[in-house]
């Protein structure tokens, strides 16, 4: 069989170590020598001894599903053989959570990690309830953190000498040592009349990066993922 198909742009190479590696720009590969962790249902492939078990979120997994349709539904994959994880054909990215840091994460971006990798939900503190990121995922430890985006995402400096405001449906993450809140672009009397259709916004203030993706979630997408 030839065509540009049957490639090496394309061809999968056995993995030379394990762990997770990005296969292109739309998976990411993971090499399982005992237990990893990814988002339900983005295996796309697999070979070797693998087993796949969906893992519980917990209460405060099962309240951020309530409250905003979204959530980070886990299953843990365990044994020995390699897989592949996708999401709607997204972009993948992976992050090199190292000790002391702290990564927050909206759940509908992450897709994959590792199991030496801490992570919990929490309240985005400042946001209320018309907030986008009301609760996000906390990932802290070492490790590797695959994360996807729709179409390539924009790394954003935050100094406490100018502090960012992104929408809140496009907010992916930010590191720690930022102070979020929300913040109203337009009084109420301009939004009764339309206004622009970017009332609120995350404040971020302090020392870090926030990153950001050229696209928002709508309410039906934001309900799909």
């Amino acid at each position: 069989m030839k065509g540009d198909l049957f490639s090496g742009e394309h061809l999968v190479q056995p993995a030379s170590a394990p762990g997770m590696s990005v296969q292109n720009a739309k998976s990411i590969k993971y090499a399982v020598n005992g237990e990893m962790l990814a988002r339900q249902g983005a295996m796309i492939a697999y070979r070797g001894n693998l087993q796949f078990e969906r893992k519980g979120q917990g209460m405060g997994g099962m309240l951020k599903r309530a409250v905003t349709g979204e959530g980070l539904p886990l299953m843990t994959v365990r044994g020995q053989g390699e897989a592949w994880f996708a999401h709607e054909a997204q972009n993948c990215f992976i992050v090199d959570v190292e000790p002391g840091d702290v990564f927050t994460v909206n759940g509908r971006n992450v897709l994959c990690f590792d199991a030496t990798l801490a992570y919990e939900i929490k309240t985005v503190k400042g946001a209320g309830i018309t907030g986008g990121g009301l609760f996000n995922s906390v990932f802290t430890g070492q490790g590797r953190l695959g994360l996807v985006c729709e179409g390539s995402p924009l790394v954003i400096p935050v100094s406490p000498q100018q502090p960012v405001y992104v929408d809140t449906d496009a907010v992916v993450g930010w590191t720690a040592q930022l102070h979020t809140s929300l913040h109203r672009s337009q009084s109420f009397g301009s939004m009764i009349r339309g206004g622009s259709g970017e009332a609120v916004q995350l404040k971020l203030e302090g020392e870090g990066f926030v990153v950001v993706r050229p696209s928002e979630a709508t309410p039906q997408k934001a309900q799909q993922h």
